[in-house]
């Protein structure tokens, strides 16, 4: 144990007298949590819908009236009318606003005859997410117009009421569990990955080898101390981030217990899997070639962007083998849910077979050869 400890110890005083290392591995984490936790998060505001009205009867002044209370209240868009509608696409395919909803000349006929009245929405498709709010909204208006204006004394469909098991959650706060991730990561692949490389090619590896020290001891000791990193770098996001993101009482100590506990089975793991990976590379450059690749292929099919129930079959099938994916899972539920080691019980399962897996394949393939 005393030769684990002095591998341990010499990597961390190296990692300390790094300011440039400590600031790649903790703060830039924290940055990328804050922009586009409110770069994604939040509902879209302010666009512009033409509106060409060829009609101008009475039924079109109600629809009018709805859209000055959306303006007013939800501000999800505002109207600028046209008169002529070749104009309005002109400046829909030029970017000057959003969409254009057309308000054919019969419609208020047809309203009153009942005589299936449309309108139409032409929408830029081109952001899918700009075109799903406006369908939305516009549904909603849709929907709302249809309404009987005198209510029957007996519902006579069927309500849906909507009942939220918890509070509403800002995109920061479903964004944050993957960022502790991805801090965690970066640790592990600076101190499992490019510091190990690194070591070989400067000759320090070869210290290590000309003593009585074991391979078990050696790729154990290397582990601990690229973990004793990693954690410290998901503790520090994991409490920032929470504060930042407004998640309820945070620093509680019932969830901070099961916090630091997921934070060290999930950097046992990541760093247990990079020194796998690196444990029969000599070049310096290729952990890096590989960081980017590595970090989409691992990072984005986890769900930490977005739910695992949109990707297509092969994407999940990477999803199932993905560490990111139960660590991901065992922070939401954490920040999100506050729940116990239950709901979190598979998770940690998982993490804990999968670095003894990697921890016995890379003591399996070390080599000690100077």
């Amino acid at each position: 144990m005393n030769r684990i400890m002095a591998i341990i110890q010499r990597d961390l005083l190296k990692f300390f007298r790094s300011p440039a290392l400590m600031m790649a591995s903790l703060i830039f984490p924290l940055v990328q949590l804050v922009v586009l936790g409110y770069a994604f998060g939040g509902k879209i505001k302010n666009l512009k819908v033409g509106v060409v009205n060829q009609d101008g009867g009475l039924e079109t002044v109600r629809l009018r009236e709805m859209f000055g209370a959306i303006a007013a209240n939800a501000r999800t868009f505002t109207t600028v009318g046209y008169v002529d509608p070749r104009k309005a696409l002109e400046d829909l395919r030029e970017g000057r606003i959003n969409a254009v909803l057309e308000i054919p000349p019969d419609f208020s006929r047809n309203v009153l005859e009942q005589h299936e009245p449309q309108i139409a929405l032409i929408e830029d498709n081109t952001d899918n997410f700009v075109t799903s709010a406006l369908e939305g909204v516009f549904t909603g208006l849709v929907a709302a117009y249809n309404q009987p204006r005198v209510e029957p004394r007996v519902p006579g469909g069927v309500s849906l009421r909507v009942v939220e098991l918890y509070p509403y959650v800002p995109y920061i706060q479903y964004l944050l569990a993957g960022s502790v991730v991805l801090s965690i990561f970066v640790s592990a692949m600076i101190g499992g990955g490019i510091i190990f490389i690194d070591d070989k090619a400067r000759g320090l590896h070869e210290g290590y080898l000309v003593t009585p020290i074991t391979k078990f001891e050696l790729i154990m000791g290397f582990t601990l101390s690229g973990a004793s990193k990693a954690i410290l770098a998901g503790l520090v996001l994991s409490t920032l981030g929470a504060l930042l993101a407004g998640i309820p009482n945070p620093l509680a100590l019932a969830r901070v217990a099961r916090l630091i506990v997921v934070i060290v089975v999930s950097s046992m793991a990541l760093i247990s899997m990079m020194f796998l990976m690196m444990v029969r590379i000599s070049d310096p450059l290729v952990p890096r070639a590989i960081f980017g690749v590595l970090n989409t292929l691992l990072f984005f099919p986890s769900g930490a962007v977005y739910p695992i129930n949109a990707f297509p079959p092969w994407m999940k099938a990477i999803t199932v083998i993905d560490p990111f994916t139960y660590a991901v899972h065992a922070f939401k539920s954490l920040f999100l849910k506050n729940t116990g080691f239950i709901a979190i019980s598979g998770d940690l399962i998982f993490l804990t077979v999968f670095t003894v897996i990697m921890m016995t394949f890379a003591t399996l393939l070390f080599r000690r050869t100077l």
